[in-house]
């Protein structure tokens, strides 16, 4: 009983089918979770409820629990997963005709209330928390089915279930949010995406997916099972800690997480502890994400090859808009071109053209085949690697926020009982949570210096927030963070990316972990759905800023 095993078999809808068997049959585990939701997950499934209102949960998890579902009952693993989407209660029973149907007695209990009723939203969800959770299981569920609460609140509500915590535990509950957090996304946490992936054992190969041993103070230790391929290590835990988040305070509707109080220690091999962490009252709000349907897209691509690339992009540039008009065009050069090579695809840089527009004709076939008759009457070489095709909707996406009371949060045990989940009564504010930590400005360097990638020294995770992007970046060493710390500014970051220039950037310093985090508002725009960067959901963004070629002071090492 002192401590609790929590694996997890799923970081996003689409995520390694097999996992859910290989953690079950991987060694000894209390409770295992699924994350499915993603703020573009939920556009998905909103508009699968559009053609067909009993759906509107992910529907992978129904098969992979088929093959799971009676070795879980028989080993006494709780499965926890917030797959019920837009419709948990669709889920639950459809858990339970499969049950019916392998011939399995299983007990599933499911959470709602954060569907918020708004008519001229495709969805709209508030973040819920732990504590519905906890009841399903307090009440014997071997099945805990959620639509839209925090990723982590699918560790922390066994949490509460197991060690009794009450509302007043913020640092129990702080660290638990912090274990979520870590293990939420998969092998993420175990080598999946890791700068220094070449160091890994597997050479990240096939990572496995993570375990947090949670104990009763709401400290942990981060692993995996024995044989799985990646690593736990203090720089993979700590990738994973900076991912998509914001400044040191880590809002929750149970707590407020204080992420510059988070510990890591390496224990052993593939076992990282987890402690010291601090929480306070969560805000009186809980996060809203509202996807509506923002309109039609559709995008066309021409290879420029050799010289007089602008102005072959801008004789393209000017031909689409005679065709179509100016209005919703966006035209990307991407220089990938190299000179004087022999190989017609190093030769070429891509113009990518995009057409968002609220009329589909116009952005559907008007547009693309506007691009195609250029073919033969544009500029020397004209070819394309896009087929014409019709236009396809896409989503934007926004976030507002609602009073913690007026959200009706409610777990449905497995005997069909409603138990309604009432809110903190104890809250911090959303402005107090929300005050920004004032950052170092670096003056001059005083080091000496050698010119390299500044990725040599540092590694990097980045993600995305709606139309917001994170970019979160450790110095690999003690005698690294110095430099790192009085080094990378705003003013610095706007060289380096000069993309974030023009936008709001906000910057935190985590010491304990060696790191800082930038937040760039608005740099995807309306949303993952909407955007037309190259790498849309910012994922990229660190690996980009660790290529750069800085000055790196010569007393470090690489």
């Amino acid at each position: 009983m002192s401590v609790l095993r929590i694996g997890n078999a799923s970081g996003f809808y689409g995520d390694r089918f097999a996992a859910w068997r290989e953690m079950l049959d991987g060694g000894e585990l209390d409770v295992l979770t699924g994350d499915y939701l993603a703020e573009l997950t939920m556009l998905i499934l909103g508009r699968d409820r559009m053609r067909d209102p009993s759906l509107g949960y992910a529907k992978t998890f129904l098969r992979q629990a088929e093959g799971v579902l009676g070795t879980a009952l028989e080993r006494g693993v709780k499965l926890v997963t917030n797959a019920g989407g837009l419709n948990p209660a669709g889920l639950a029973d459809a858990i339970r005709s499969l049950g019916d149907r392998l011939g399995l007695q299983v007990r599933v209990g499911y959470v709602e209330g954060d569907a918020i009723q708004r008519p001229d939203a495709l969805t709209a969800n508030a973040y819920l928390g732990a504590f519905g959770i906890a009841a399903c299981l307090d009440a014997g569920a071997d099945v805990v089915v959620t639509g839209r609460v925090t990723d982590a609140s699918l560790a922390v509500g066994p949490a509460i279930a197991r060690f009794g915590w009450t509302r007043d535990d913020l640092d129990a509950l702080a660290g638990a949010t912090v274990a979520g957090h870590l293990i939420e996304c998969g092998a993420q946490v175990t080598g999946g995406n890791f700068s220094f992936f070449t160091e890994l054992p597997d050479g990240g190969h096939r990572p496995g997916f993570p375990i947090a041993e949670l104990h009763a103070d709401g400290s942990s230790v981060l692993t995996k099972h024995p044989g799985t391929g990646g690593a736990v290590t203090v720089e993979t835990v700590t990738a994973q800690l900076l991912y998509e988040v914001g400044g040191p305070d880590y809002l929750g509707p149970d707590v407020v997480t204080r992420l510059d109080t988070v510990r890591l220690e390496q224990e052993g091999p593939d076992r990282v502890r987890v402690s010291g962490v601090r929480g306070t009252p969560p805000p009186d709000t809980l996060k809203v994400g509202v996807n509506n349907l923002g309109g039609f897209r559709n995008s066309m691509t021409f290879v420029l090859c050799g010289l007089d690339i602008p102005a072959k992009a801008a004789l393209v540039r000017a031909q689409i808009e005679e065709s179509v008009g100016t209005e919703g065009l966006e035209f990307t050069l991407a220089r990938t071109d190299h000179p004087d090579t022999g190989d017609t695809e190093a030769a070429s840089a891509l113009l990518h053209v995009h057409l968002r527009d609220g009329d589909k004709s116009r952005a559907g076939r008007a547009f693309s085949a506007a691009a195609v008759e250029l073919a033969l009457a544009s500029y020397p070489g004209c070819t394309l690697t896009t087929l014409p095709g019709d236009a396809t909707p896409y989503g934007v996406f926004t976030s507002d926020a609602i009073a913690q009371d007026a959200v009706e949060h409610v777990a449905v045990l497995p005997s069909g009982e409603r138990v309604p989940i009432p809110p903190p009564t104890v809250t911090g504010g959303l402005e107090e949570a929300l005050v920004q930590h004032e950052a170092l400005t670096g003056g001059p360097s005083l080091h000496a210096t050698r010119r390299g990638p500044l990725g040599e020294l540092v590694g990097a995770r980045s993600g995305d927030k709606g139309g917001d992007a994170n970019l979160g970046v450790w110095a690999r060493t003690d005698a690294t963070w110095p430099w790192l710390r009085d080094w990378l500014t705003v003013e610095r970051l706007a060289e380096l990316l000069p993309e974030t220039a023009a936008l709001t950037v906000e910057r935190y310093e985590l010491p304990n972990l060696r790191a800082v985090n930038f937040v760039i508002r608005g740099l995807l725009g309306q949303g993952v759905a909407a955007s037309t960067r190259f790498d849309p959901q910012a994922k990229a963004l660190g690996e980009l800023l660790r290529s750069r070629v800085v000055d790196l002071p010569t007393e470090v090492p690489a």
